[in-house]
């Protein structure tokens, strides 16, 4: 259930970054977008794995939380402070400009 939630949250993720993008620089943003999304999302899923792997068992916390479900949720963790400054620092440079 968790990496069904996970999986949701980062499609409704990709599609709003490819909107966003698309309507602010063009097609070819939206899909370099897109493809930055998609590339950060599999290389971190491999990193966390690998980490999580190191210290929880198979079973992991329960039914619900196994080891991969920990292992995307840390992943989605990481993501969201990954692009939270990496979209906030766009818009503080944008509003800079103006001014």
């Amino acid at each position: 259930m968790v990496p069904l939630l996970v999986f949701y949250l980062h499609t409704v993720a990709v599609a709003a970054t490819f909107t966003q993008r698309y309507q602010e620089e063009g097609i070819r943003e939206g899909f370099l977008a897109v493809f930055f999304f998609v590339l950060i999302f599999f290389v971190g899923w491999s990193i966390s794995s690998f980490f999580i792997k190191l210290f929880l068992d198979p079973e992991g916390f329960g039914t619900y939380l196994d080891r991969d479900a920990v292992s995307l949720l840390l992943l989605t963790i990481a993501e969201g402070i990954f692009y939270y400054f990496f979209f906030s620092d766009d818009k503080k440079i944008r509003s800079d400009e103006e001014r």
